[in-house]
């Protein structure tokens, strides 16, 4: 007994680990190192090409809460990233080498799965789970809309990385918002009004890179990756309202709230590699460097690497799939990750080990579990499964809870009730698991 899982990323390997774990065989494909997408430079599994950032690690927050959820089902790829994290104030961020390193061991190591370095370009026989995500080959992409009709798409950026040691800290300084973390998470450059302004109009003005079959001056993106010359055009202070606001820093030099601030967040371990907050962008590199460079702090900055845009392929769920992640009317076939409408590194994850627990359960003549509506896991599967006007990616967020709460003014304490009440249901879920 067997089944395949169709791409090497976070929720292809989270899918793994668990049917794996209950005994039952995995073939996993990859098509690297073979193949890869133009955002994809390493070989191995699990390689995050966007942030290195799995979003808020508070437990009363959204995607604090999906973590948690996760870890109490056990998730592998949450236990790796606990173990690779980096600093960075009130979010988990990890560094992505140790991080796909812990995974690949994990995942190469383990007898239940065989690694097959190949392209897949037609569905398999028996159960299959289609986590090829949002860079999914054309050859599998054109064999999905054949399959189940048209995919939609919109296109995700990366932010520049720069070598620490060429970041002026005579204009930058160390600091978390509100001192969270341990007081040197994030590097932040002040900015005054005239300083700002130039940005912004050197920003907005500047040449974008070419990319197939996109509307460079309007383009389609997800809301939570935005390039920042894409934000920056909704108004001159859209970015102060964003990843550029000031609140809850003081610029040392200075005694003053900034203006503006750009904050730096370390990429790795090594703390050589800092990536640029929110600074998903898609500027040539020559307009890269020189815009960037208008950054206090980033005067003689060197980049490591460049920020990169690129097409992200997703499903129309809805139509396609039930709460399950199982495609409505062929069973034997799943999809997880963002190929299936949740938006996100987390989320991704979060899919994996639904449909892995929930095909684990297929095989052993178990009813499938729902999540319910009270958990971030449930609220998830409910909006990939839940028919709307114009369906787009989603991340976890409280609005996704549409349960009723009771009259909690303060949003804190709201959000504690929302978060306890989920775990609580979670255990209730691990109970019914245990008794079979």
């Amino acid at each position: 007994m067997s089944i395949n899982i169709i791409g090497g990323g976070l929720a292809g390997c989270e899918a793994a680990y668990q049917v794996a774990k209950r005994g039952i065989k995995v073939n996993l494909y990859d098509m690297k190192p073979n193949k890869k997408s133009p955002a994809h430079h390493s070989d191995k599994l699990c390689e995050l090409v966007c942030s290195n950032s799995l979003k808020a690690a508070r437990k009363e927050s959204a995607a604090g809460m999906l973590k948690e959820e996760m870890r109490m089902l056990d998730s592998l790829l949450m236990k790796c990233a606990d173990k690779s994290k980096v600093p960075a104030g009130g979010a988990l961020a990890v560094d992505r080498e140790i991080f796909s390193n812990l995974v690949n061991e994990e995942i190469n190591n383990n007898p239940n799965i065989t690694v097959i370095n190949e392209e897949v370009t037609e569905i398999p026989d028996g159960i299959t789970i289609i986590a090829s995500g949002p860079l999914t080959s054309d050859l599998l992409s054109d064999k999905i809309k054949t399959m189940f009709g048209d995919s939609l798409s919109f296109y995700d950026a990366a932010a520049p990385i720069v070598k620490f040691d060429t970041v002026d800290m005579n204009k930058a300084f160390f600091a978390s918002r509100y001192d969270k973390g341990d007081g040197d998470d994030y590097i932040n450059c002040p900015m005054n009004k005239e300083e700002y302004d130039n940005f912004y109009e050197a920003l907005v003005s500047a040449e974008r890179a070419p990319v197939h079959d996109f509307d460079v001056m309007n383009p389609k993106v997800y809301e939570g990756c935005m390039p920042i010359e894409v934000l920056a055009k909704r108004g001159e202070d859209a970015m102060r309202f964003g990843p550029m606001k000031p609140v809850g820093l003081t610029d040392p030099h200075t005694g003053k709230t900034p203006y503006a601030v750009v904050q730096l967040r370390k990429e790795s371990n090594s703390t050589s590699m800092y990536n640029i907050v929110g600074f998903q962008t898609n500027l040539t590199y020559p307009e890269q460097k020189r815009v960037f460079r208008l950054i206090p702090g980033l005067k003689n900055a060197e980049f490591y690497r460049f920020g990169t845009m690129h097409k992200n392929t997703y499903i129309c769920s809805p139509q396609i799939l039930n709460e399950f992640f199982q495609v409505k009317d062929k069973p034997n076939i799943f999809f997880a990750g963002q190929i299936s409408g949740v938006e996100g590194y987390v989320e991704s994850i979060a899919s994996g080990l639904m449909v892995g627990i929930n095909i684990s359960r297929i095989l052993s003549n178990l009813p499938l579990i729902s999540y319910g509506n009270n958990t971030m896991l449930g609220a998830l599967s409910r909006h990939i499964s839940t028919n709307v006007a114009d369906f787009q990616p989603m991340s976890s967020n409280m609005g996704l809870i549409n349960t009723d709460v009771p009259r909690i003014k303060d949003k804190k304490q709201r959000y504690e009730y929302i978060s306890n009440r989920s775990y609580q249901e979670i255990m209730q879920i691990i109970k019914k698991m245990e008794e079979v």
